[in-house]
């Protein structure tokens, strides 16, 4: 009994220290304030950390049974209160979890503390239920007398399996053999092989850099054991693994070690030697498997989705180290890196995929197509995650088969369900395909697998602003901002403001990019939309001449024809058509992409020139057979453009008909959205021409009605002026005016040489 009294039972979690025998939680120290009944509840879930606590076993360790009370308040009033002191969430649970009609989960790490034995770590489940304190004190002075016998023997204890929800985080290998050929390449090696499990997940490269930018180290820092460990305890991980390789003899030998990261702990490790330096990587590949094994995977999994390291990379070290440098890099810088490893390994499939994805980012579209083929041909070559990626990359850039793509991304999502990369992909194509509540659902998951990533609260935000839900979009940038996470989120940040009437905020992000390489060029480009929406069109071409010249300095060849493009197409809309066709024709390059093509067409239609624009509807049919938006977007709408310039609207309905389904979504790669519902819009015009003006009006309105889509496009400022003319045929001479009476509030400080601005005020002056 002399020796119960001593010890004191001492829990920890996160940055909370529970005394159980004290009736105290103190946070980092700091004592905080817990009502008796809420510090009972919470014992007793720390006792079963990761096990269903009912909440009729609550109530019979907390509630007596002569006690008359309204249990279930009581318990939710005890939970609210526990939750509200450790800073906890219902809807997003760092701590406890709610299992509704069940119980509560504790879903933290637990360690605990026994002070008596000089405060040595018990483990994760070494917490020890109150009734039993005294036979865990003596077994504590046992396994403590053991150990100074006989080695710490409590550290040999079976290695507790990781769950579905626990990540873990990969440190770099330690290199003692002298050979600068496995920096880098081993820890590249071994994350393809651990993202091959279905089962395991680890914390992705700029959840790590975005850690570290918190821990104020630069995002490059090696991760050593010890920086490991705290990136593994700040991003709520269980595991952090490390790896070594020492030469000893002629024989090569690799280590890894899977920590707990709460208290050192050793979860699992494993051992694999090579023979000499051209087996290493088998070695690795051998090693990983086993480390999968003993950290809870099954059989099942790793017998399916497990391709041998050499097979799923490459067999050259030298290769595979300038893969991972790559991967260290953003695009383009890594372009050099994964040149070298196809150099070294021409059968490099995944090193073909992202080249092609980096070759994308600068608008080298003819080697974006050339390297993601490749990759496609090499597939069989890979890993089961890798081969999906792949298939997608093929399918969304090169064929543009969306529907191919969403296949590839859906059972990507079902094999690998915390792979947000495939939840992102889908979401995307939602996007495209204009079902937006459907790519709202996948953008948020991705936001739950990588909190700390800003360019998911860029995806999130803006599907909220396309779903015309901006209040909702104005708060998750606010939080964004709040967590040091909206570095992606300017122009995303800027058409929320536009939609809210917003002009300081809207200049505030201007200027806030300005100079800025890669970032000014697309805020540039949405301020000469937003001019010309009022009717600014001279200012308009000036700021899309900056933005073009902005993204050709940073390298963006794709981005700069579109601003170029769009700034031909704003011309032809206006009524400038020779202006806006010559310019249109400076932004082509035998290079460039479909969304310029379509820009050319759509400027050639616009400027009525017949010829080019049947060109330009053949060239998409021969080119583009597999693309689903050029098919039910693009085609149609050049189709319809063509039978109205031989006055044939009802063909030009007809042709427009393909593209019902999918008029809503957004076509064009990348943020600058810029032909968005274009369908919509001539096939206003087509009932225009028909003299069908209800049906006219409802095309329009339609417009008007998905603000969120359409934003300062300048069909949307167009709109209401089409909607005015729609009224005149319908003989609403009331609603007419009304329509152009917002289109001219919307130019009235407008450039007065603009021709469509001549026609509508002539127009609403014989409404008069």
């Amino acid at each position: 009994m002399a020796l119960e009294a001593q010890a004191s039972a001492i829990l920890r979690f996160g940055v909370f220290e529970v005394d159980v025998r004290a009736g105290e939680v103190h946070k980092q120290g700091a004592r905080i304030k817990l009502q008796e009944r809420p510090f009972h509840v919470l014992t007793v879930l720390l006792q079963r950390p990761g096990e269903v606590v009912t909440r009729e076993e609550l109530r019979s360790q907390n509630w007596p049974a002569d006690t008359f009370v309204d249990f279930d308040n009581s318990l939710n009033t005890a939970i609210n209160k526990l939750r509200e002191a450790l800073g906890d969430s219902a809807d997003n649970p760092r701590f406890i979890e709610t299992l509704p009609r069940r119980g509560y989960r504790f879903i933290a790490p637990v360690t605990g503390v026994d002070r008596a034995a000089g405060g040595t770590a018990a483990g994760v489940s070494a917490v020890t239920p109150i009734r039993g304190r005294k036979i865990a004190v003596t077994a504590a002075v046992v396994v403590l007398a053991s150990g100074i016998a006989g080695g710490l023997l409590w550290r040999t204890r079976q290695a507790r399996h990781l769950t579905e929800k626990d990540t873990i985080v990969l440190g770099d290998f330690a290199n003692s053999t002298g050979d600068a050929v496995f920096d880098g390449t081993l820890r590249e090696g071994l994350s393809v092989e651990l993202e091959q499990s279905p089962f395991l997940s680890l914390v992705s490269e700029e959840g790590i850099r975005q850690t570290l930018r918190m821990m104020e180290r630069p995002p490059n820092t090696r991760l050593t054991p010890e920086i490991t460990r705290e990136v593994c305890q700040r991003t709520s991980s269980a595991a952090a693994l490390d790896g070594s390789i020492a030469l000893i003899g002629t024989r090569y030998n690799l280590i890894l070690k899977a920590v707990n990261c709460a208290n050192g702990d050793l979860l699992a490790s494993t051992e694999a030697q090579a023979s000499d330096k051209s087996h290493v990587l088998d070695a690795l590949g051998n090693a990983a498997s086993e480390m999968r094994r003993k950290l809870g995977e099954s059989l099942s999994t790793l017998q399916k989705y497990n391709t041998p390291l050499e097979r799923a990379t490459t067999p050259s070290l030298e290769a595979l180290q300038a893969f991972s440098l790559g991967v260290k890099n953003n695009f383009p810088a890594a372009i050099p890196f994964f040149q070298k490893a196809i150099q070294l390994d021409p059968n490099f499939a995944i090193a073909y995929d992202l080249l092609g994805g980096a070759y994308g980012s600068i608008g080298e579209r003819a080697l974006a197509v050339e390297n993601t083929r490749k990759a496609f041909e090499l597939r069989g070559r890979v890993s089961e995650m890798e081969k999906l990626n792949i298939e997608a990359d093929y399918y969304f850039g090169v064929t543009g088969n969306l529907i191919e793509a969403q296949r590839s991304y859906v059972l990507g999502k079902q094999i690998y369900p915390r792979e947000p990369g495939f939840c992102g992909g889908l979401g995307v194509i939602y996007m495209s395909l204009g079902q937006y509540e459907s790519a709202l659902k996948e953008h948020r998951e991705v936001l739950r697998l990588l909190p700390p990533d800003s360019v998911a609260f860029r995806f999130v935000a803006y599907t909220y602003l396309l779903l015309d839900r901006v209040e909702d979009a104005a708060a998750t940038a606010r939080e964004a901002r709040e967590k040091g996470l909206d570095s992606a989120l300017g122009p995303t940040a800027y058409l929320i403001a536009f939609y809210q009437d917003d002009a300081s905020e809207m200049a505030r992000q201007v200027a806030a990019a300005a100079g800025k390489t890669g970032e000014e060029d697309l805020l540039l480009a949405l301020e000469a939309d937003t001019a010309a929406y009022f009717g600014h069109l001279g200012r308009a071409r000036e700021l899309s001449r900056q933005a073009s010249n902005s993204a050709k300095r940073a390298g963006k060849k794709e981005s700069s024809a579109a601003y170029e493009a769009m700034a031909g197409l704003r011309e032809d809309l206006f009524g400038n058509t020779a202006k806006g066709l010559d310019q249109t024709r400076m932004a082509m390059t035998p290079s460039s992409g479909r969304d310029i093509y379509y820009g050319f067409g759509l400027a050639s239609a616009y400027a009525k020139n017949a010829k080019a624009t049947q060109r330009f509807v053949e060239g998409f049919e021969k080119g583009f057979a597999e693309d689903t938006d050029v098919q039910f977007n693009y085609l149609p709408t050049l189709r319809a453009k063509l039978a109205l310039m031989h006055s044939n609207p009802l063909q030009a309905l007809d042709d427009l008909e393909l593209a019902a389904p999918y008029e809503l979504g957004l076509p064009a790669g990348g943020f600058y959205n810029w032909p968005n519902m274009y369908p919509v819009y001539v096939r206003g015009e087509a009932y225009l021409v028909a003299h069908r003006g209800s049906e006219a009006a409802a095309e329009f309105q339609k417009i008007l009605g998905h603000r969120g889509i359409v934003l300062n496009e300048p069909i949307s400022a167009l709109a209401h002026l089409q909607l005015g003319r729609a009224y005149v045929l319908q003989g609403d001479t009331a609603k007419a005016r009304a329509a152009y009476q917002d289109f001219l509030a919307l130019w009235k400080h407008a450039d007065p040489d603009i021709p469509i601005l001549k026609e509508a005020k002539a127009e609403y002056a014989k409404l008069q």
